[in-house]
């Protein structure tokens, strides 16, 4: 890595055009509930590790599911709120995943928008499947999908140069690549992982922007979501996120 990042800037959406968001409440409100129902029938054990928990809002949907609940997040404007919300429910640790030390292997791992952060995905899948995953545990990969029909028509429009662009908005919020299904599970097969299941989560034909508008008004029906999240399964590649369920590899010490 050529220069420190700061994280609490990449994390800041302060005087960001509606457009240009790290977050949005389509993310929180949509994407989030029907993530959790797309990981929940590959969970096991009884501990969750969440690599890259933000201010803890993903976080809190893994309550119900699991007692022992550990986040580690870069950010520590992020971890201090999210310490603030949950107390001692939760085990925090701010740390970079390259520098991070934990105390034990964990049955399930979240990593969710995070991976196209890192300056080196591969190694820190590398130290999920080789340090961090239990013997019979499970990673739940999931990323911004290049081909999303939102994006693609971005391209059509001139918005954009191609499906997998780093916007400018993109690069000030710490994005590096923007996966495919394909780009995807390279990545997790180069690290020694097995990838047991994948798929993609909400048919998506709006920018996060639009979605958010929307979500104001009635135009949208509880209906609508759910036909647009199984849509998603049937074409997981026209996602608004594409995941990841996978195992430890052979190669895992």
């Amino acid at each position: 890595m050529s220069q420190m990042r700061n994280y609490n800037r990449e994390l800041d959406d302060s005087g960001k055009a509606e457009n240009q968001k790290y977050a949005y409440q389509f993310d929180f409100d949509v994407i989030q509930p029907f993530m959790v129902r797309s990981f929940a029938p590959f969970f096991r054990g009884d501990s969750l590790l969440e690599l890259g928990s933000h201010k803890g809002e993903f976080t809190r949907r893994f309550l119900p599911f699991f007692e022992d609940v550990t986040c580690v997040e870069a950010s520590d404007v992020a971890i201090a709120e999210a310490k603030d919300r949950y107390g001692s429910r939760i085990q925090f640790i701010n740390s970079t995943f390259e520098t991070l030390q934990l105390p034990k292997r964990y049955d399930n791992i979240v990593m969710t928008h995070v991976l196209e952060h890192l300056d080196d995905p591969q190694l820190v899948l590398r130290l999920i499947n080789e340090k961090w995953l239990s013997e019979n545990g499970r990673l739940f990969l999931a990323v911004p999908n290049a081909h999303a029909p939102s994006r693609q028509i971005a391209v059509k429009m001139g918005l954009i140069s191609h499906n997998s662009a780093i916007t400018p908005a993109e690069a000030e919020h710490g994005h590096r690549i923007t996966y495919s299904l394909d780009t995807l599970e390279r990545d997790a097969v180069a690290a020694g992982l097995d990838v047991i299941h994948r798929s993609g989560v909400f048919f998506k034909a709006l920018a996060n922007f639009q979605w958010d508008r929307l979500l104001q008004t009635d135009i949208i029906s509880d209906a609508y979501l759910e036909g647009a999240y199984k849509l998603g399964q049937q074409y997981p590649d026209l996602c608004s996120s594409i995941f990841l369920v996978c195992e430890p590899g052979r190669s895992k010490a």
